[in-house]
């Protein structure tokens, strides 16, 4: 049944779209679009589903991906990428890990849509120059050319990145211990020179409106945030894009999310997440597959 091979393959389509477009609620809706196709189709005349789905997929992802960018560049203050809650066990892929790590998604969004496509099918997921031009309606060569392109563009702006482990966890939680007692000082220590604080509030709500760089600058801009926390805001741990996180919370409501980028035991960068509208799927554990790579 259609219905049958699109949810088998559906964490693989999820995250293909979701790399593509750094947004889960248009990842959703772009395996929405995809089923409603797949459905019209007979499944006798499908040869190999998945490679069909995946191209079913790409395509509605390009087409989506062009009609959001205009809205991004009108966007107020930093954009990020729509956090998605993830299970420990995605850190065992390092690939897949780092791929839907913030740093590498705000890179992704700095390509343009055909290269977006070109690179996360190519090298996240493994496929072919051939198969991705038939997924893209571009010649082999055309597509290996673009390949080229967009390699060395992300390889020259990404981050050095490690994925989550008991140890990037045990340094969240010295920097939280240290934020909510106010000891600049432990802060500091924890923090990497040339680290970046981006927060998104999408103009909803009260968030900062450029990035904060540098260890002393973004220590006192933490322990500002943490003063104007509630007494009756709670922080729980978690795992998000495949970085150690916080949650704060206020009752049952999610206010912020911030994800940490570690490496050699300090903190790199601090993505925090405020936009109500990208918080509203962010309890959702999203299953994440590279079609077994």
């Amino acid at each position: 049944m259609a219905e049958d091979a699109f949810t088998e393959h559906r964490p693989l389509l999820f995250t293909i779209a979701y790399e593509m477009l750094g947004s889960a609620a248009d990842a959703e809706d772009v395996l929405q679009e995809s089923y409603l196709r797949w459905s019209a189709v007979d499944p006798a005349t499908v040869e190999h589903p998945r490679a069909y789905l995946v191209r079913l997929v790409t395509r509605q992802g390009l087409n989506h991906l062009r009609a959001v960018r205009a809205r991004r560049e009108e966007y107020v203050g930093p954009w990020l990428p729509e956090p998605i809650r993830t299970v420990p066990e995605v850190s065992e892929d390092a690939i897949l890990a780092e791929s839907v790590s913030m740093a590498m998604l705000l890179v992704l969004e700095t390509l343009n849509p055909t290269e977006r496509a070109v690179f996360v099918l190519h090298d996240v997921f493994g496929y072919t120059h051939g198969e991705i031009a038939a997924s893209i309606g571009k010649t082999e060569v055309t597509v290996r050319q673009i390949a080229h392109r967009a390699r060395r563009h992300v390889h020259a702006r990404r981050r050095r990145f490690e994925p989550d482990s008991d140890a990037t966890r045990q340094i969240v939680q010295r920097f939280l211990q240290a934020a909510s007692t106010g000891r600049i000082q432990d802060l500091m220590d924890l923090l990497a020179p040339d680290v970046v604080q981006i927060s998104d509030g999408g103009g909803k709500v009260v968030a900062a409106r450029r990035p904060i760089t540098g260890r002393d600058e973004v220590a006192r801009f933490v322990l500002g945030v943490i003063r104007t926390t509630g007494s009756t805001t709670r922080v729980e741990p978690a795992t998000y894009n495949g970085m150690p996180a916080a949650r704060f919370l206020t009752g049952d409501a999610l206010d912020w999310l911030v994800a940490f980028e570690i490496h050699d035991g300090r903190i790199t960068g601090l993505y925090g997440m405020r936009n109500p509208d990208k918080l509203r799927r962010a309890d959702a554990v999203r299953p994440l597959d590279r079609g077994g790579l």
